[in-house]
């Protein structure tokens, strides 16, 4: 059995450093001072992906700030005051159900309730979706460092009179802090690779906007549509792109592990 364990282990990261390594073969060549400085291009023309990269750093950082707190709060609710009824295990439930839902089925969602209602597609109506995603992984990261703080600390902070919530605000945050913020890191990288959701919502724009109101670029959308294209130096900029979000994803986990271990 440990022979076979290794084996599936060694399965698994051969084919995650084949990605790595031929994304960096196809893409590192393609990352350049430029691609960080100039927007999309017109096919044939000299550019990079500076509106696409704003236009998701924009959208990522809305959902986060959104998602954040709705589910810092809902989990802090299953944890801490749930332990009695029905709506508890129900929500934990429905947040499992959100939490494998695939990310196009929110952006179908995000598309009727919002961009058929305003008629035009927007970096809002992206950031909404993304927040969608955001909630149940840092629903279920809190929930879980919650349950994990011994029960002896909080009866003797109830020993002393303190309130139940501030015993939550100043006990149970404090021991749980490196969980909660290290579930937020990684819901902030499950987003940043999202294209689906994009799609129905955000859509794309050829040209740099910080406008949320409308159609915005967005890394995922970009590289789906360039990769796609017949231009070289389109195709070039996709696999730069795929490159850029690789290493964001992987620095953001290993950094989450590295600085949160205990």
């Amino acid at each position: 059995m440990l022979t076979l364990s290794g084996a599936t282990v060694a399965f698994g990261l051969f084919w995650l450093c084949w990605i790595i390594l031929t994304l960096l073969y196809k893409g590192g060549g393609a990352l350049s001072f430029t691609l960080l400085t100039q927007s999309t291009p017109p096919p044939g023309g000299d550019g990079g992906l500076l509106n696409a990269i704003l236009g998701s750093v924009m959208m990522a950082s809305v959902a986060t700030v959104i998602g954040t707190p709705i589910g810092v709060l809902a989990g802090t609710y299953l944890a801490e005051y749930g332990q009695r009824g029905w709506l508890a295990p129900a929500t934990r439930f429905l947040n499992d159900v959100l939490l494998s839902a695939p990310s196009i089925v929110i952006g179908l969602f995000i598309y009727a309730v919002y961009v058929a209602q305003v008629g035009h597609y927007s970096g809002w109506a992206g950031a909404f979706a993304l927040a969608i995603l955001v909630i149940p992984v840092v629903v279920r990261a809190t929930d879980n460092m919650l349950s994990l703080v011994p029960g002896s600390l909080r009866e003797a902070a109830a020993a002393l009179g303190c309130p139940q919530w501030r015993i939550v605000v100043k006990i149970c945050y404090r021991a749980a802090r490196s969980g909660i913020v290290t579930g937020v890191l990684l819901a902030v990288a499950r987003i940043s690779g999202e294209t689906a959701p994009l799609l129905f919502t955000a859509l794309n724009n050829q040209f740099m906007s910080m406008n949320m109101n409308a159609p915005i670029a967005n890394l995922p959308v970009v590289i789906f549509q360039y990769a796609a294209s017949p231009f070289e130096d389109w195709n070039r900029l996709a696999w730069a792109g795929a490159v850029l979000i690789t290493l964001l994803v992987l620095g953001i986990n290993i950094a989450a592990r590295i600085f949160f271990r205990k």
